[in-house]
């Protein structure tokens, strides 16, 4: 999900062909595939499981209620769901054909589905059909009107028809208003069901039930797609790749959105209007149409209801009650004239609020006669009322209360109180004002049981004087309510003015009562007048400047503690450096409606300080903490900047000085820069934005943090001092991925096939594209916003990138948030054993890819969860990790938590020896990380790849149990194998000497070897320097022993013998045998001296007292607990004597060696006790 200033973008997993809103906080999707998701609008996040038709989604749908959703598909079904489990409730197969559109009716009560030639109507509870199919030839649409009272439809070629709620023809439009091409959403009705618009080819046809008129207007070319959605207001028009935004009343282009780059097939609109989401390829796009339109577009249902809700109802559409309201009668006048002679049946309503108007600008003749055809009509209260103005504007007071009287007759008993209310008005009018209040009064004393409460108020703003508490508990906080509304519109009365007067009254009285919060809220309510009233009224500002400073100290104090603020944040401090004004009391009830989480109220305090005192900075500041409460980022990050800009421009020093209080918000996008470039140093240089599919690199990454509102909230939160931490959180959290672990299977999408459709969402439809579009659904489930796979995110034809990325890659899974390990192989359900047995586990990548990652995840073959385990962490799933240690034998703990430090050499080459690589130098660059190394790959080496690899163990850790391998040598030199695999061999492990053994070698030792001649012995084998390689070759510190016959023991099977060797140390010592050493074929001249035995691996724990430091050896071991330097010696000397593996090596011409491969280990008996000086020959040889 990426968002932009005014859109929200939902990236999916097939194309969209249907769309809707479920309230005003979730869209939902019909796919290609069958799927139908809900996303939640604020995030982009999907709520729920998919739910899942047989086929495509043609048209979709939400009751009003938000119970049902009713979709329409390709299979001939119209299907209804549960909207909050995502069930199936409801399959109706009764459709003949593709099931194109589908509605709801306003009392969740019908269902309507459209399916090709049929309109049919069900039950939504028992799916009985209510009605006779009802034929419709190329039916493509079908909607309840907004009561339900009749439903429409609309066809390709054969026009629109309406229906009575009981399948009656109510109107058949012939051949006008077809379609033509298939639309998704050709029909939509105003919201008080008169008028129905129908998308026409290139034009919105309308009709008009009041009047059964025709009419229509062109909106875009022909031949786009022909479909529209409307809040009664405006019209939304799809067309190509753009939205066209159309008045209900002008028929005049009111805006556009352009932002898509390819065909919108599909619309709607959130309930409110508010929110328009586009269905483009895979995409669904949410717009902000409050960012694109007027406010009075959106809140036009609560605008005609403001007057309808009260008595006389005033009927006039949105345009002329916006004159109205305006004040402005000619233009008013005007509008009314057009509805009268729009029509054939005038409205009786719109004909008295003519009148009301003619009176006004005294037409009275004119007024006269809309008001006896008004009446002649149908009798209203509305009609009498403009007759009884008439009448009185004339001169005729008499005539006017006794017309006026007649008004009760066509009222409801609920409305009489409010004609009493007017009729004094009237009175008032005629100028007998004494006798006007007294009504007014009367009305006023039934207050308390009847909440007259518009009365009250009025009774309380005619005085001259009042009861205090009456007036402040009944004086409205709206001077634009519906009764004070209809007045102004009646009598033209304008209550602003007056109301300000008595509310400074009433603060002056309750200040000097000693009710100081009581008047603060007064005074607050009289700062807050519009701006534009403020304008008009200079003396209400002198008042207020005059009244703060005289009650500036009692004001500051109880402001406080009616506030509840505290001393210690930073907006209270700052206004406490600064005068009390106005202004300050504006920011204090700011901050404590921002403590509550009024943010919307906390901000329109913030917005009047700001505009009572623009050189305060401290209104700016409050406006920062609300628009950041309110998560609005951006705006807080330009009121926070204006706020500085205010400091360091002010002319007083006292606010300058303020500005140490504060860093800009460009130092904390500086440290913030900082902190992710550090943390994008070890992600991947590449990977998948599992919203959009794109590929993106590190810049990329960047350029979208910074869109995000983490990265906005992060830049205004911190307006004193940068919190590093919290920024690392933030960033880590927010640059967090997912590594994908799986055995390759074919042709997977690489690098370059993801950047020719720009988005893996836009790979072909192939089961290999599938998975990996598979493994970013999951990670995006997870949680996550980045995913990376081998197959997509290396891009192998930049040799460096490829170097970086194989030589990092154990680091990458190792932080990474996750690992998703798919397991193709394994069918589901899942069952113990099959990941042991899977083709998964034999990879060689694999194994540093379940190793290195601290929370890890298997799936089965149709992703679902590995054994059913749902779990946070599948490395904490006993079951799971006892598979996986069984497998690889190796303790459970050293899985869960591994580090290449927590197995030896030996045992990591024992993991890496049964596992396969397609690619040869694989073997050895897939453990690049698991040995800390730091070769360099390079495909085309080979077997050397291996080669490169061992010799930086052995040179690295001196490790001689690499060489301890039989089978054939490698090419690189002859010390280390050809293959991985020989590892896999057990390695002989000769006897320990310990206890009782130990002491009585020692003891034969002792009486043998002189203490000097121990300590030599001893010397030259701890002094040897370490192994290494160059040039290819090896330099291995050994003890040689020199072999003096080398003879055929048996024949075998074919070619194959089986060599017995005896070794002379040229002393008269007994020999010993070299047991069944299989040998490939040797040529007889190196059957001679310049064959020898290798002792390379003996633990030794001497070290001589001396100041000398021994290099490092793998000859040397841990040092045992303190002895003399004698008996040190003599214990070294008794293992030397123990059974021991050795390497066989014949001498070459220029004086190196080479080693004589085994099939099997050469094992040693041993030297026992017979050991002198000269036995032991200690060097290095340089082994080709």
């Amino acid at each position: 999900m990426t968002m932009g200033a005014e859109r929200i973008e939902i990236v999916s997993h097939s194309k969209v062909h249907a769309v809707t809103f479920a309230g005003e906080s979730q869209v939902v999707g019909g796919y290609g595939n069958g799927d139908i998701c809900v996303w939640k609008v604020e995030d982009g996040q999907q709520q729920g499981p998919t739910m899942r038709a047989s086929s495509r989604i043609y048209s979709i749908v939400v009751s009003q209620d938000g119970r049902w959703i009713v979709s329409g598909d390709q299979g001939k079904r119209a299907i209804v769901w549960d909207a909050v489990t995502h069930e199936t409730v409801l399959e109706i197969t009764e459709p003949d054909g593709h099931v194109r559109a589908v509605d709801i009716s306003s009392d969740c009560t019908r269902i309507a589905s459209a399916d090709g030639e049929t309109v049919r109507i069900f039950s939504t509870i028992s799916g009985i059909r209510l009605l006779p199919p009802l034929r419709h030839s190329s039916v493509v649409g079908v909607k309840f009107s907004p009561d339900g009272s009749r439903f429409a439809t609309a066809s390709r070629s054969r026009g629109f028809r309406v229906y009575t709620h009981n399948g009656n023809i109510l109107f058949d439009s012939g051949l006008k208003g077809s379609s033509g091409l298939f639309p998704i959403t050709p029909l939509a009705w105003s919201s008080d069901g008169q008028r129905l618009y129908v998308a026409a080819g290139g034009k919105v046809a309308c009709f008009d039930l009041s009047n059964s008129s025709y009419s229509e207007w062109s909106i875009h070319q022909a031949q786009s797609r022909a479909s529209i959605v409307s809040n009664g207001r405006f019209i939304a028009c799809p067309a190509s790749s753009s939205v066209s935004l159309w008045d209900c009343v002008s028929h005049e282009q009111i805006g556009s959105i352009n932002t898509h780059t390819t065909e919108i097939k599909c619309v709607a609109l959130s309930p409110s209007g508010g929110y328009l989401a586009c269905g483009s390829g895979r995409n669904i796009t949410i717009h902000n149409l409050r960012d694109v339109l007027p406010p009075e577009y959106f809140d036009h249902g609560s605008r005609r209801q403001l007057l309808a809700s009260q008595f006389p109802p005033i009927h006039v559409s949105d345009a002329t009650l916006e004159s109205w309201t305006r004040d402005d009668p000619t233009d008013t006048e005007t509008l009314l004239s057009e509805e009268i002679t729009n029509t054939s049946n005038p409205n009786h309503y719109v004909l008295a609020d003519r009148a009301l108007i003619r009176t006004r600008v005294k037409r009275l003749a004119l007024a006269t006669e809309d008001v006896k055809e008004s009446l002649q009509i149908q009798p209203s209260a509305i009609a009498y009322i403009a007759m009884a103005v008439a009448l009185l504007v004339q001169g005729d007071q008499e005539g006017a209360l006794r017309t006026f009287d007649l008004a009760f007759h066509d009222c409801e008993l609920r409305g009489n109180r409010f004609l009493l209310l007017l009729k004094s008005i009237l009175v008032f009018e005629s100028g007998n004002r004494e006798e006007a209040i007294t009504r007014v009064e009367h009305l006023a004393t039934r207050t308390n049981n009847d909440t007259d409460d518009d009365a009250t108020y009025l009774y309380n703003q005619a005085r001259p004087s009042g009861d205090t508490d009456t007036s402040l508990e009944l004086s409205p906080t709206d001077r634009h309510y519906p009764p004070l509304k209809t007045i102004s519109l009646i009598f033209g009365w304008n209550f602003d003015g007056l109301d300000i007067i008595a509310q400074q009254r009433l603060c002056e009285t309750l200040c000097a009562e000693g009710r100081i919060a009581e008047a603060m809220e007064i005074l607050l309510n009289i700062i807050s007048t519009s701006e534009g009233e403020i304008q008009r009224s200079k003396e209400t500002m002198d008042w207020v400047t005059d009244f703060t400073k005289r009650r500036a100290s009692i004001l500051e104090h109880v402001s406080d503690e009616v506030f509840e603020l505290k001393r210690d944040d930073a907006i209270t401090q700052s206004t406490t450096a600064l005068p009390f004004s106005p202004a300050g009391l504006l920011v204090k009830r700011s901050r404590a409606r921002a403590a509550k989480g009024l943010w919307e109220d906390a901000l329109q305090d913030a917005n009047q300080a700001v505009r009572v005192d623009p050189s305060n900075p401290c209104g700016r500041e409050a406006k920062h903490v609300a628009l950041h409460g309110a998560k609005r980022y951006d705006e807080a990050i330009d009121a926070f900047e204006s706020m500085l800009h205010v400091i360091e421009q002010s002319s007083d020093p006292v606010i300058r000085q303020l500005r140490g209080n504060y860093i800009s918000p460009s130092e904390t996008i500086a440290a913030i820069d900082s902190i992710v470039r550090g943390v994008l140093k070890s992600c991947p240089l590449v990977v998948i934005d599992v919203t959009t599919g794109y590929l993106c690199d590190g810049p990329e990454r960047m350029h979208i943090f910074k869109a995000d509102p983490s990265f906005k909230e992060l830049v205004s939160s911190m307006t004193r001092e940068v919190d590093n931490k919290r920024i690392l959180r933030v960033v880590t959290s927010f640059f967090g991925y997912v590594m994908f672990s799986h055995a390759w299977q074919g042709n997977e999408p690489l690098f370059q096939d993801v950047n020719a459709v720009k988005s893996v969402w836009n790979l072909p439809d192939t089961p290999l594209n599938e998975k990996l579009r598979n493994f970013c659904k999951e990670a995006r489930r997870l949680g996550h916003n980045w995913a990376w796979s081998d197959t997509c995110c290396i891009d192998k034809a930049n040799n460096s990138v490829l170097t970086r990325s194989l030589t990092s890659m154990y680091k990458w899974y190792a932080d990474s948030a996750a690992t998703l390990v798919f397991l193709a192989g394994v069918a589901h359900p899942s069952k113990p054993g099959e990941l042991m047995r899977s083709l998964w586990m034999t990879r060689a990548w694999t194994l540093k890819e379940f190793l290195a990652p601290k929370v890890i995840f298997f799936y089965d073959s149709q992703w679902k969860p590995y054994l059913g385990d749902t779990g946070a962490n599948h490395k904490k799933s006993p079951e799971i990790i006892q598979e996986l240690a069984d497998a690889i034998k190796i303790p459970r703990g050293t899985i869960v938590m591994f580090s290449p430090d927590d197995l030896g050499v030996r045992e990591k080459l024992r993991l890496a020896s049964t596992r396969n690589a397609t690619a040869e130098e694989d073997v050895a660059y897939s453990l690049i990380g698991i040995f800390n190394s730091d070769i360099r790959p390079h495909y085309g080496e080979g077997s050397d790849a291996l080669g490169h690899l061992l010799e930086e163990i052995v040179a690295r850790s001196g490790e001689a149990t690499v060489l301890a391998w039989s089978g054939k040598s490698s090419s690189y030199n002859s010390c280390l194998p050809a293959s991985i695999s020989v590892y896999s061999q057990t390695s002989y492990n000769p006897p320990s000497l310990e206890g009782e053994d130990m002491e009585t070698c020692i003891a034969e030792l002792r009486s043998k070897l002189p203490q000097q001649v121990a300590l030599d012995i001893c010397h030259r084998i701890n002094f040897l320097p370490p192994a290494r390689f160059a040039t290819r070759r090896l330099h291995l510190p050994c003890i040689v022993f020199s072999v003096r016959r080398l003879g055929i023991q048996q024949l075998r099977r074919g070619n194959e013998k089986l060599y017995r060797a005896r070794v002379n140390w040229s002393l008269p010592i007994r020999g010993f045998v070299i047991s069944e050493v299989r040998v490939a074929e040797l040529p007889r001249e190196v059957v001679t001296r310049s064959l020898i035995l290798t002792l390379t691996d003996l633990d030794s724990d001497y070290n001589a007292g001396s100041d000398e430091v021994a290099p490092s050896s793998p000859l040397h071991a841990v040092p045992a607990p303190q002895v003399d330097d004698y008996t040190q010696a003599l214990q070294m000397i008794a293992r030397l004597g123990q059974p021991f593996n050795a390497l066989l090596f014949v001498q070459q011409p220029n004086g190196e060696y080479r080693r004589v491969a085994t099939e099997n280990e050469i094992i040693v008996s041993g030297l026992g006790t017979d050991i002198t000086s000269k036995i032991i020959q200690v060097k290095v040889l340089e082994i080709l």
